[in-house]
């Protein structure tokens, strides 16, 4: 391939794997260059009552490719919505994520239902020398692509992906009372072994004891010649 430049490369779209959704469900389209606040404050917009923070108000609206939502764009006052889809491919994959995690800790009762899947990429390759004969080439590749669904409205719990809705303030609670445990529990052996040590300090004491046993020797030779 070294005589040859990837001229273009178009990723075929998929179809989402959630049938029956409400039209107007959002569809928010993360790509690897996408900026998060903006994904989020669009997404927030939309399943969140007050989304926007006062220092958020007059920044400029989300840039042109982060988010697409047929075609619609935010706007004061659109009613909420009961369920918003995150979806990506490639390396916008572990980004998708982590937006779907921030609007779950943000909006609390979501209801989760995850799809792995495949879309295609078709790559078009050019010669670098048009002269020397070569052909264009065209070359199909599977990309990994990740489709999120969040609903205020409960899922079918028992379809593969689904995540019930869970309480994260308890979660970091539970984690940082382990944290603060585990301290603790390390100082007090820390503090055993410094007994330990001064029992240890009986080896101190041995030392101790070691010029009691020399003054024990001197004094012993003392005695025998009186």
């Amino acid at each position: 391939m070294e005589n040859y430049s990837k001229a273009r490369t178009v990723e075929q779209p998929s179809v989402c794997p959630f049938p029956g959704l409400p039209p107007d469900t959002p569809e928010v389209h993360v790509k690897d260059g996408s900026k998060i606040r903006n994904l989020l404050r669009y997404a927030l917009s939309r399943v969140e009552a007050n989304p926007r923070a006062p220092e958020d108000e007059g920044r400029p609206a989300p840039e042109e490719g982060g988010v697409a939502v047929e075609g619609q764009q935010e706007a004061k006052g659109r009613p909420l919505c009961k369920q918003i889809v995150f979806t990506a491919t490639g390396k916008g994959v572990s980004k998708a994520i982590t937006c779907a995690e921030i609007v779950k800790r943000r909006v609390k009762g979501l209801h989760q239902l995850t799809r792995l899947l495949y879309s295609t990429a078709v790559e078009v390759w050019e010669p670098l020398e048009p002269a020397a004969g070569l052909d264009s080439l065209t070359v199909s590749r599977n990309v990994p692509a990740i489709w999120v669904l969040l609903s205020r409205e409960p899922l079918d719990c028992s379809q593969p992906g689904y995540q019930a809705p869970g309480r994260y303030d308890a979660l970091w609670a539970q984690s940082a009372s382990r944290e603060e445990g585990g301290g603790s529990a390390g100082q007090r052996p820390g503090h055993k072994r410094k007994k330990g040590g001064g029992g240890g300090g009986g080896a101190g004491g041995g030392r101790g004891r070691g010029p009691g046993r020399q003054a024990g020797r001197s004094r012993e030779p003392a005695k025998g010649p009186s």
